[in-house]
């Protein structure tokens, strides 16, 4: 029995949170939950927006599952994602896109991952206010260490899943220093995987090209903000935010985590969706090992998103939460 950190978050968060448990329950999912929490619900009970216990709890499970987390808006507190992905070096935000029969989207041949760097670069927290003169200063803090991580995870991605290429996305036309510096670590670590190509692409084109043509992309990496920017135009390309998955890896840490927002004006009514939730929990089963359930609960899943009456409201369905959670158990 495998021991999961579980934080169900806040707004919708707890309904995902709920459903997803009863998947697994019903799969017969060999995981433990080791229930914490944090964001605005535990500032409000507790004054603290990252608990120890929680903290504690990640330390010693080393993998977790997250459902969106509200940071208090205006009163100066980093975001709790940031905090987390920093405090446990979790460098690698992974997030597949793929289109879904039954999901309507724009695009019919989408197949690809986002290797976001995830601690550096414009989210450092390097910045400097000139009350006086009114002028604010963001440093984007980019080193080599940073780059050789985030590239060759991608790498070792697109290696293990015998994915054809590495797309890396840049400005480097622009930000001679640090743009240079990632391409000259992913030309380095492009020669320890001759079968896999390496392109590299200028952020604007990189924006055009997925929205003219996805198909040609299998494995993107990139840098901090551009990569916060890129994937979500990349769920954008197969149904939103609410369907796809997400991670966030580290060297000895993982928290898989549902990449949309807490949605506060629903949350309570059962109308919630737990896909993005669900494939991140996925994703998760994938990542300790445990195949065979990942893909019993995905096959259910993409066959309840098949038909259209079983979906929740918003992919054009009439379940609740609750009912769409049931009808992916009646399939697994």
């Amino acid at each position: 029995m495998k021991q999961v950190t579980l934080i169900p978050g806040d707004g919708i968060g707890p309904e995902i949170t709920e459903a997803v448990k009863a998947i697994f329950t019903a799969a017969r999912v060999p995981v433990a939950w080791e229930e914490e929490n944090a964001g605005q619900t535990t500032f409000d009970s507790m004054g603290e927006l990252l608990p120890e216990s929680l903290l504690n709890s990640l330390k010693k499970n080393k993998v977790a599952l997250k459902g969106p987390i509200t940071t208090p808006v205006g009163k100066g507190f980093k975001s709790v994602n940031v905090q987390l992905r920093q405090m446990f070096d979790l460098y690698a935000n992974i997030r597949p896109a793929k289109t879904t029969p039954g999901i309507n989207s724009r695009f019919d041949k989408v197949d690809l991952v986002l290797f976001r760097e995830n601690t550096e670069g414009l989210y450092s927290g390097l910045e400097i206010f000139d009350q006086r003169l009114q002028i604010a200063d963001s440093i984007s803090r980019v080193t080599r260490v940073g780059c050789e991580k985030i590239v060759r995870a991608a790498f070792e991605y697109a290696n293990k899943h015998k994915c054809k290429k590495v797309t890396v996305a840049h400005k480097a036309n622009i930000l001679k220093n640090a743009g240079a510096m990632l391409l000259d670590v992913a030309a380095t670590i492009a020669k320890d995987y001759p079968h896999i190509q390496m392109e590299d692409k200028i952020i604007d084109n990189m924006c055009m090209q997925l929205v003219m043509k996805p198909e040609q992309f299998d494995v993107i990496v990139t840098t901090n903000l551009f990569g916060d920017i890129l994937s979500d135009l990349c769920a954008g390309l197969v149904g939103g935010l609410g369907v796809v998955a997400g991670a966030n890896v580290g060297d000895e840490m993982a928290i898989f985590e549902a990449v949309h927002g807490s949605a506060p004006d629903i949350a309570g009514k059962g109308l919630a969706n737990p896909t993005a939730l669900l494939r991140s929990a996925i994703m998760m089963l994938h990542h300790i090992d445990l195949k065979d359930e990942a893909y019993r609960i995905e096959a259910a899943l993409e066959a309840t998103l098949k038909n259209r009456e079983e979906c929740t409201r918003d992919l054009g369905g009439n379940a609740g939460t609750k009912e769409f959670a049931q009808h992916i158990i009646d399939k697994l």
